[in-house]
């Protein structure tokens, strides 16, 4: 997907992606990663979601990365977060309280600045990506974090041949051979949504699952 994809998207407020509330499978299963207070958690593609707010109240620093401008204001506007805004070679950075947000591109990220996460919450970046991306993605992003980081993420797995994405179906092999070289992932979850998600049953699809992953660097 380019960018202008997603920014088109924004523009034109085709966001279904994005949930009116907190995820619960983010507060059911980001305690038991038990993170240190003050640590940086990245939301890659982060968009506006509400998860950030969640995660900044568990006492989280939280750096967020989006493309879209509309989305990053949004953010701020809606949830009535004065942010300050300055510049750097990554984007232009939005700040409120302990909630960072970069509107830049994921890929202009270096080690300087990933590293510094020992955290993740990948709710909709990774199946955000067709297959050539996801591989660029993982390695860049994910090769780039603290070495112990702990995260979570969550995938979607469908027959692929029976829609076309995003949000794109990622299968348990591709996870493992995405993410083996530098982390474990460790499925805590695999529940069948189908019935909760309409938009798939109408395409032909006839099996969803929403899986999530335990995350956690081994470098």
């Amino acid at each position: 997907m380019q960018a202008g994809f997603w920014l088109q998207r924004w523009r034109e407020g085709r966001t279904h992606f994005h949930q009116e509330k907190v995820a619960p499978l983010l507060q059911k299963y980001w305690p038991a990663l038990a993170l240190a207070a003050g640590s940086q958690v990245l939301v890659p593609l982060a968009g506006k979601s509400l998860d950030m707010l969640w995660l900044a109240e568990q006492g989280h620093r939280v750096l967020g990365v989006e493309l879209s401008q509309l989305a990053v204001e949004q953010f701020f506007s809606e949830n009535q977060l004065q942010a300050t805004t300055r510049n750097s070679t990554y984007g232009v950075h939005y700040t409120a309280g302990n909630i960072e947000i970069i509107c830049g591109d994921i890929f202009d990220l270096d080690a300087a600045l990933l590293s510094n996460c020992v955290g993740v919450y990948d709710r909709a970046a990774l199946i955000a990506l067709p297959t050539p991306m996801r591989t660029r993605y993982v390695q860049h992003v994910y090769g780039q974090l603290a070495q112990a980081y702990r995260g979570l993420l969550i995938t979607l797995d469908y027959p692929q041949e029976q829609t076309d994405g995003p949000p794109f179906a990622v299968a348990d092999d591709e996870v493992q051979a995405l993410y083996g070289a530098h982390s474990q992932a460790l499925i805590v979850e695999r529940r069948d949504i189908l019935d909760k998600e309409p938009r798939f049953s109408e395409r032909g699809v006839t099996r969803l699952d929403s899986v999530v992953y335990r995350l956690q660097g081994k470098r």
